[in-house]
């Protein structure tokens, strides 16, 4: 932060930041402030007086600073609290009743800018306009902005300097909810939608609980995991890549239905749907099947959408996506077979490694049976199911924690839930016998002896557990940010987190003074030179000898920085003792 180069406008304010203190005003204050009104309550309250008697509302508001328009002795400004936006009349001689009119004049006026929090007592009246607003009679510096906000123009129906980069606005989330308003709705709607499906399943009795995020064995899914070391131990440990073997064990502890919203790690690609770090909402409960969970999604998700969006019905891009039941029932290999025309029922490995690759499917010679026909179904229809759609009965070798069918021991009891061409939710009919889930997780083990770096661990604990004996269990897991994604109509994950996962941001190289300084060059003259964009002193040796003195006089002279200016030949003598050092 201390090399960065601060620009002209980040210069003043900081100079107005001292201009403040040094009028006996802290611009950054530790008392409380206290507030008694919000913007949108403000308006949705206010009524015209019935008569000239009636006394104004009084407030105390406290926000940000969005605008100004300062007319001589009266201004508007815009404030932006937590809930909108309002406006603000300041009148000099309301603001500064006495004969010190320095609030106003100098304060207001001149060392307050955009972006600055403020705390304003006064009252609430309507404009000759009709704009409700709040009429000033104390004003409060709260908290200087020493940058300048990206402040978006609208001039003829269209945007100027919008924050619309998405990378800068994932990067910079602070100042993409500031200048965005509709950013801010995605994640009250996000909010809104965890705890409409936390109160559903709380109706219906059901436990939220906690499980470990770093884990000895990571387990419940097919994923690459996190790697980190625990040093008291000694020990490796992972990132929880799901949360389904330990709330399982809590089945068999005797709790009849249990939930938790779980931060899972997979080390895996990032793309529009996937990132390193996500939500998953996992839930289990005892005595149900997969044909009980199909039936509490639906309800849930319809209901959901009405709390949220007050319909059923929601656009996501130009399609229409309606979450009211019931949903189509698709099994597997009927799903493959009407969007490829080959049955995948009976085929052995090497059959399914063939229609794989006849289709235009690549396949590692590490994947097994389970992994081909995902590959087939991701490939060929997953994207087709646009409506909410429930895939089920996979073949056996997809599915190693899963029950098998009970009427075709070659299937599982297990569904997928595929929204907008994505899967949403993953559900079982848990597996149960503890003797059929180790010779599962054995085969895994066999999987990755062939270099499948996503097949399971045998975990003896969770066997031992099964051992115990674990009621008939149905459980699923929703990935919920995916599901916020189609609540709120959003195409990317990366726009429905807060701090998704970016590249390290690139800054450019910068050489320290000793370098410039063992060229002849006065150290006060190395900030100016890269103030002038001659960052290293390779890019000194390319510069031009004649333009360079001009900026650094320019510069001198704009920043009052008092120093004597260097002449032409000294100047030039730097350019050819940079050239000298870059050539050795």
């Amino acid at each position: 932060m201390a090399e960065r180069e601060l620009n002209e406008q980040e210069i003043v304010r900081r100079q107005s930041m001292q201009a403040l203190r040094s009028k006996g005003i802290e611009p950054y204050p530790a008392a409380q402030y206290p507030v008694t009104g919000y913007s949108d309550e403000i308006k949705a309250n206010f009524r015209d007086p019935e008569s000239e008697d009636e006394a104004p509302r009084r407030v105390s508001v406290a926000g940000r600073v969005m605008s100004r328009r300062i007319m001589g002795k009266a201004s508007f400004m815009e404030l932006q609290d937590s809930r909108g936006r309002i406006q603000v009349y300041v009148s000099r001689d309301d603001l500064c009743p006495g004969d010190d009119k320095a609030l106003y004049n100098e304060v207001f006026k001149k060392l307050l800018d955009i972006g600055d929090f403020v705390g304003i007592e006064g009252f609430v009246f309507r404009t000759r306009t009709g704009e409700i607003s709040i009429h000033a009679e104390q004003l409060k510096v709260l908290s200087k902005s020493l940058r300048p906000l990206p402040v978006v123009k609208v001039k003829e129906g269209k945007a100027y300097d919008a924050f619309s980069d998405p990378e800068q606005r994932y990067r910079q989330r602070y100042v993409d909810l500031i200048v965005n308003p509709g950013v801010r709705d995605i994640f009250i709607k996000r909010t809104r939608m965890f705890n409409s499906m936390r109160q559903y399943f709380n109706e219906h009795g059901f436990l939220e609980v906690e499980t470990p995020i770093l884990q000895s064995i990571p387990g419940g899914a097919s994923a690459r995991p996190f790697i980190t070391h625990h040093n008291a131990l000694d020990i490796p440990l992972y990132l929880r890549i799901a949360d389904e073997l330990y709330l399982k064990r809590l089945i068999v502890g005797g709790f009849e239905g249990v939930y938790e919203f779980s931060k899972n790690f997979r080390n895996e690609g990032m793309d529009r749907t996937h990132n390193p770090e996500f939500t998953c909402m996992e839930i289990y409960v005892s005595y149900k099947d997969y044909n009980w969970m199909m039936d509490f999604t639906e309800k849930m998700l319809e209901r959901i959408a009405m709390e949220v969006n007050g319909t059923t019905k929601v656009q996501v891009g130009d399609r229409e996506i309606d979450f009211a039941g019931p949903y189509p029932r698709i099994t597997m290999a009927q799903a493959i077979l009407d969007k490829t025309g080959f049955d995948i029922t009976g085929k052995t490995e090497e059959k399914l490694r063939q229609a794989a690759k006849d289709m235009g499917i690549e396949i590692e010679p590490s994947m097994g049976k389970g992994k081909i026909i995902d590959e087939i179904f991701g490939e060929k229809c997953e994207g087709t199911y646009i409506q909410p759609t429930f895939i089920i009965d996979y073949p056996i070798e997809m599915s190693p924690l899963t029950k098998r069918h009970r009427d075709n021991p070659e299937l599982t009891e297990r569904f997928e839930l595929m929204v907008n061409g994505k899967e949403l939710a993953n559900a079982y009919s848990e597996l149960n016998d503890p003797i059929d889930q180790y010779e599962r997780f054995v085969e895994q083990m066999r999987l990755s002896e062939k270099g499948d770096d996503e097949a399971m661990i045998i975990d003896h604990d969770f066997i031992r557990a099964l051992e115990y004996g674990m009621p008939p269990t149905s459980g699923m897991g929703i990935g919920m940010d995916r599901l916020v994604m189609l609540m709120t109509g959003q195409t990317t994950i990366q726009e429905v987190l807060l701090f998704p996962q970016m590249r390290p941001e690139k800054v450019a190289r910068r050489d320290k003074e000793e370098a410039y300084t063992a060229l002849g060059i006065a150290s006060e003259w190395v900030a100016p030179i890269q103030k002038a964009g001659i960052l290293t002193v390779d890019a000194l040796a390319e510069a031009t000898p004649g333009k360079l003195h001009q900026e650094l006089c320019g510069i001198n002279k704009k920043f009052k920085l008092g120093l004597k200016n260097p002449s032409i030949d000294e100047v030039t003598a730097w350019t050819e003792a940079a050239k000298a050092s870059a050539n050795n």
